[in-house]
């Protein structure tokens, strides 16, 4: 049996952090108030540069930058739409200190991105969008350092979970860049 049973789950390549970007860009543009993203994926995979995107397709206040030292930022929208509270749960020691943030107060009115999330954000709403960033290739230091190529491809894996997805919306939007992992039509 499928471990994924009873998910939706797509995978693509980003090719770029522009490409990253606009994926979050056509992802945002279609998220709602209540809408939980939890992204996972090493240092430097893109989850930063999907939740800018995802920050710019919403068109909400900025800049969006890592939270790792603040752990949550709320940013509000500037056209209307919900807010958004980008999380980073990396230095979280588990669920007591992610509840201690009390995003549930806040998960009915924004949309909560959740970077480094895995084994601690699923508490958070039993549906969810799951994307998952790896590079495909160790960055070339030598590239990395004076800026030169577009860097490592990275793989995008996406689970909607749970009876409350929008999966139709969410996937449409990111159709461009997935293809269904179970090899059936979406």
């Amino acid at each position: 049996m499928n471990a994924l049973a009873g998910m939706n789950t797509w995978s693509g390549g980003l090719t770029s952090p522009e490409m990253t970007h606009e994926c979050g860009r056509a992802l945002g543009s279609v998220l709602a108030a209540g809408d939980l993203v939890v992204l996972n994926g090493p240092l430097g995979a893109g989850k930063t540069t999907l939740t800018q995107g995802i920050a710019a397709g919403m068109g909400v206040r900025g800049p969006i930058t890592s939270p790792t030292f603040v752990i949550a930022r709320v940013h509000p929208s500037l056209a209307g739409g919900p807010m958004l509270v980008h999380v980073d749960a990396y230095r979280l020691g588990g669920h007591a200190e992610l509840d201690d943030l009390d995003l549930d107060t806040d998960l009915d009115g924004a949309v909560t991105v959740v970077e480094w999330g895995a084994g601690l954000a699923e508490g958070l709403g039993e549906s969810r969008l799951e994307i998952s960033l790896s590079l495909d290739a160790e960055p070339d230091e030598d590239a990395a350092l004076t800026s030169e190529g577009p860097g490592p491809a990275r793989t995008i894996r996406v689970s909607a979970v749970g009876p409350a997805w929008p999966h139709t919306r969410s996937m449409a939007a990111l159709a461009p860049w997935l293809s269904d992992d179970r090899g059936a039509s979406q």
